[in-house]
């Protein structure tokens, strides 16, 4: 079997929390070294009714991965990595950091981009991650070629693209959005490998995936647009929807510029909104983009372009610097992450804006930022509650945020998945009986309810 890691799991071990701050107990750990082992450990607990946590990486917002009892086994040691021509096989441990590094290599890239890139693959599929490139390019569910499983019976199976599941599917209602991951994606005639993408660990255990690599551009054009107020940084983006080859559309709103500063003191101070931009262009392009700001009457020249991939890895960190550190001052307040990964369609972007902000105002105001994948009409709206009063307060705001969202036509869930954490709002995006069209699969695939225990619903 697996090599146990711990036999008895003391409460503030790594492996029984995630980044939200949700905390677990478990009775072992193991870290299998290959997949002989990890089906060994899944047949025991298989024989003796125990349930399995399948640890990540642990960026997740959600306690997906974290358990609530029985044992927990990490993919840490799955980290096989190889580069072709238009593929790669990776393991379930391998980070995006390294993916994208190898890839890069060779000239290529793999297009979904969660904010961390410290992420493994197996969790990023089994969420259906997306990240800011999700505009032009998608969820991670577009870009999976195969994968291979261990089920819940320690059985291993291999499912290429277009393998079709050989068990009838009820399917479920897709809301009229760009991206969407609450609960199981059920399709008529919908392939293996579509089915495991966003199962949240609940139906097998991904060990390996063929991932689809593209041919990294030749130019990219990439800028952090300075705004003076909101009106018109919504108008840009609306404007700038069309643009051709225009892959990334990521929002700030004044707030978010304000902790931002902390960090950035190059922030203009007139700043009260900003949009980072990033198009595959041709170097004629930056001409078309001075028209297009002086349009937007943004910031213009106190707005960045990046000039080389320095610059770019400077915008890079500037995004990836507010999720990072909204959770730093959650756990300092000692609370769990409010925050949303809800999203609606395009045409209700402004609608949903306009109450998240309304909202906040009204119940936390200067105790939040909005941010996020405004192209795809998904932004996270992050609450910053400083007690466990007002914890319970921003709770019950997030539900309401929930509600609004479906009620437009929206998804409780775009790229983060619900776990555990989050896991109320399944009912919220769909009705009893089509939850239990899920149920179903899950019974079929893991009739104990060993995996992922907690995860979305119980049996």
């Amino acid at each position: 079997m697996a090599e146990n890691l711990m036999a008895a799991v003391p409460s503030d071990s790594p492996y029984l929390t995630d980044a939200s701050g949700f905390r677990g107990r478990a009775d072992r750990v193991f870290l299998p070294r290959d997949e002989p082992e990890l089906i060994e450990t899944v047949r025991a607990a298989s024989e003796q009714d125990i349930p399995l946590a399948i640890a990540g990486a642990g960026t997740g917002v959600t306690g997906g991965r974290v358990p609530l009892g029985g044992w927990v086994i990490s993919m840490e040691r799955f980290t096989r990595l190889e580069i072709g021509n238009g593929r790669a096989r990776a393991g379930a441990g391998v980070s995006l950091a390294d993916l994208h590094k190898a890839a890069a290599a060779t000239m290529q890239f793999y297009a979904p981009d969660p904010t961390e890139c410290s992420a493994w693959v197996g969790g990023t599929l089994a969420t259906n991650a997306s990240g800011s490139r999700s505009f032009r390019y998608g969820d991670s569910r577009r870009h999976t070629l195969g994968l291979r499983v261990v089920l819940a019976d320690g059985t291993a199976r291999e499912w290429k693209r277009g393998q079709s599941v050989d068990f009838p599917i009820d399917p479920l209602p897709a809301p009229a959005t760009t991206k969407h991951t609450a609960g199981y994606y059920l399709r008529s005639g919908m392939d293996w490998v579509d089915l495991f993408i966003g199962s949240e660990g609940t139906l097998g255990i991904i060990t390996e995936a063929e991932l689809r690599l593209l041919p990294a551009p030749r130019d990219l054009l990439t800028g952090v647009v300075f705004f003076p107020g909101d009106d018109a940084a919504l108008d840009a983006v609306d404007a700038w929807r069309s643009i051709d080859g225009l892959r990334m559309i990521e929002y700030f709103d004044g707030q978010s510029l304000a902790l931002l500063r902390t960090r950035f003191d190059e922030i203009p101070p007139q700043a009260g909104a900003a949009i980072l931009i990033e198009q595959e262009s041709s170097p004629e392009e930056s001409d078309a983009w001075l028209d297009r700001l002086e349009a937007a009457k943004a910031l213009t020249e106190e707005s960045w372009f990046a000039a080389n991939d320095s610059d770019r890895e400077r915008f890079r960190k500037f995004r990836h610097a507010l999720p990072e550190m909204v959770n730093d001052i959650v756990r300092r307040n000692g609370c769990l992450k409010m925050g949303s990964d809800f999203a609606v369609p395009v045409k209700r972007n402004r609608e949903m804006l306009a109450f998240y902000r309304d909202r906040l105002q009204a119940e936390f105001p200067g105790q939040f930022v909005i941010f996020g994948h405004i192209g795809d009409a998904h932004v996270h709206a992050n609450i910053l509650p400083k007690s466990g009063a007002e914890a319970e307060r921003a709770k019950n705001l997030i539900m309401e945020f929930a509600r609004k969202a479906v009620k437009l036509g929206g998804t409780v869930s775009a790229e983060h998945g619900l776990g555990k954490h989050k896991r109320h709002l399944l009912e919220i995006q769909f009705t009893a009986e089509e939850i239990d069209r899920m149920r179903a699969v899950k019974r079929r695939l893991d009739p104990k309810g060993l995996l992922g225990r907690g995860n979305l619903f119980d049996l």
